[in-house]
């Protein structure tokens, strides 16, 4: 296993950045082992829900969860707004930085995420192939 660690600055999209990284890396499986920072917006898809949510900060990211690869990201996050209300859902492209993101990523080339069909949900979901 592997480590990469960042810091997003404000007005950077933080999902667009992530999906950017791993392209750029050429990582075939990593997953979000911690982030700390804000947003001033957040777009997300909440549980059940076809339709996307925008919501309008400033929040603090309580957690930030999921896998990238080369075949897509899923990624979930958990916010609290000033009265410390939390709410989550997947992270959506147009979610904002505020004034930063500090995170920390693990990545194994010896791994490969992929997403298929899965006739059971509907959804493309996680395959994972490991290299000898």
């Amino acid at each position: 296993m592997n480590i990469y660690a960042l810091r997003l600055s404000p007005d950077q999209d933080l999902r667009k950045e992530l999906e950017g990284i791993c392209l750029a890396e050429n990582w075939s499986s990593a997953w979000i082992m911690t982030c700390v920072g804000s947003l001033t917006q957040a777009h997300l898809r909440m549980a059940g829900a076809t339709k996307k949510t925008l919501l309008k900060g400033p929040f603090e990211i309580t957690s930030l969860v999921g896998t990238l690869s080369q075949d897509g990201v899923h990624l979930h996050i958990t916010l609290a707004d000033g009265t410390g209300r939390t709410m989550g859902g997947h992270l959506c492209r147009e979610s904002k930085i505020f004034t930063t993101a500090e995170i920390v990523i693990g990545y194994d080339a010896n791994i490969t995420f992929e997403r298929t069909l899965d006739p059971n949900t509907g959804y493309e979901e996680l395959h994972v192939q490991r290299q000898n």
